[in-house]
């Protein structure tokens, strides 16, 4: 919570009984509202539950103890998610929490009802199933979204960088290329920008059967340009080789359009 901005409490309140409902209501009304506007209250109707016997009731007082603890994590697990998400707004994560808007009253028109014909097993059952099930969705939505966010992040990777490390996939187009030749091909190569003059006079006698004039650059970055040379195959190692001692770099890539497109 921000700094002076104040957690909304609900409090389930049980009323000394008077004569009627009605009469309970309308005296903690005006107690609690009417009077000094200490709260804002909604009635919360629950039928009447059958009596057990004292054993049954005290082991369902220990089953509902574990359920409350069950309850509360699930609770904090799904705000704490819930803020994790939202991490670049977190100002709206406490209206995203609000169960069915926030409003009490709208509880009671759920789908689901309280059960009054056993004690021990349709209420405690009812709400254990209801929250373990909101348990299996988290986790099963928190996986799904854990995959997506690590699979956005990859490609932010491959698309982030240098151009020593990034994927040039969405970079280089067809026409870059000599394609499907027996003799030539086409290398990708890292140039750095204070050494793009000497790349240009040097690129065609760094190794035998370079294509003259065959260089473009193809894109830059902030410290590099990746340029194309096209030159005979049997004359790539020596090409590499020699490159690399002017700090030219050559990307180990080859274009292939199918693989491209299912990266």
């Amino acid at each position: 919570q921000d700094k002076g901005t104040k957690m909304t409490e609900f409090w389930l309140i049980s009323a000394p009984g008077e004569k009627t409902c009605q009469q309970t209501w309308e005296k903690l009304h005006a107690a609690t509202t009417k009077h000094n506007n200490l709260s804002t209250n909604s009635k919360f109707n629950i039928p009447d539950l059958k009596v057990g016997t004292l054993d049954v009731l005290v082991g369902l007082s220990d089953e509902l103890a574990k359920l409350d603890a069950f309850v509360e994590s699930v609770v904090k697990k799904v705000a704490q998610y819930m803020a994790d998400v939202l991490e670049d707004s977190k100002d709206k994560v406490q209206e995203n929490l609000l169960a069915n808007g926030g409003l009490l009253e709208q509880q009671g028109q759920a789908e689901h009802k309280f059960y009054s014909s056993s004690l021990d097993t349709v209420p405690f059952l009812f709400i254990f199933k209801g929250v373990n099930q909101i348990d299996n969705d988290l986790k099963a939505r928190a996986s799904a979204y854990n995959n997506l966010k690590g699979n956005l992040q990859n490609l932010e990777r491959k698309n982030a960088g240098s151009l020593l490390t990034r994927s040039l996939a969405d970079i280089v187009k067809k026409e870059d290329f000599v394609l499907d030749s027996e003799y030539l091909v086409t290398l990708l190569v890292i140039v750095p920008k204070l050494n793009y003059n000497d790349w240009v006079k040097q690129y065609e006698t760094l190794a035998e059967m370079v294509v003259p004039r065959s260089s473009n650059v193809l894109f830059e970055d902030q410290d590099s340009y990746l340029c194309n040379v096209t030159l005979f195959r049997k004359a790539v190692d020596d090409f590499k080789h020699k490159a690399r001692e002017y700090k030219f770099m050559v990307r180990d890539f080859q274009y292939n359009e199918e693989e491209m497109k299912a990266d």
